[in-house]
């Protein structure tokens, strides 16, 4: 039996060791499981005022979750990688700046197929099921933007919030709208300007 003593309860471990063993729980095909984990786990850092590696906890199961195609997930600690930022008073900086635009490069851009038959019922099928995934992809990512958007202007940036962010807001709009792909093939008319509505901020 080891001699090394075993670390007292409510004593955390540095976070790479938990990132390390929920990733593998990622890959291992339990996302809900590891999302669960995600959450507490980085809760407990943040009660104790260890908000840089529950930082790195929450960006770390964001964009692995979003690699593994868990949109909703990786888009849920999304939001609490920025609402951690608000709670450490983390200052607008390049640094955080490049981390948040690591998560956001995870979110899929899927485009809208093309060339359907709009009198077939499979066709039709498809590019409604398409356009809903859009909006869905398009809630999420602009949540976590406008929330980031929220905290640069609370920590230093324009006072309009970061240039950059509002960039990539409107890209990943733009990315996913019909209109970027052919919406002269969807009988949606409305969908593109219903979209236009989360740059507004």
């Amino acid at each position: 039996m080891s001699t090394r003593e075993r670390p007292r309860r409510g004593v955390l471990p540095p976070a790479q060791e938990n990132i390390e063993k929920i990733a593998k729980v990622v890959k291992d095909g339990n996302c809900y499981g590891a999302q669960q984990m995600y959450k507490s786990i980085s809760a407990r850092y943040i009660s104790a005022e260890r908000y840089s590696e529950a930082l790195d906890i929450l960006h770390s199961g964001s964009c692995i979750q979003l690699e593994h195609g868990q949109l909703t997930c990786g888009a849920e600690l999304a939001l609490l990688f920025v609402e951690t930022l608000v709670k450490g008073k983390y200052p607008y900086d390049e640094d955080t700046l490049d981390r948040v635009r690591k998560i956001y490069k995870k979110f899929p851009r899927i485009p809208v197929p093309q060339h359907l038959d709009l009198g077939d019922d499979d066709d039709m099928q498809k590019l409604s099921e398409a356009l809903g995934a859009a909006k869905v992809r398009v809630e999420c990512c602009s949540s976590f933007l406008k929330a980031a958007i929220k905290w640069s202007v609370e920590a230093g940036a324009h006072r309009n919030g970061s240039p950059e962010l509002h960039d990539m807001l409107a890209e990943y709009i733009y990315s996913e709208s019909p209109e970027a792909v052919g919406a002269e093939e969807s009988p949606n008319i409305g969908f593109s300007d219903s979209l236009v509505i989360f740059i507004q901020m």
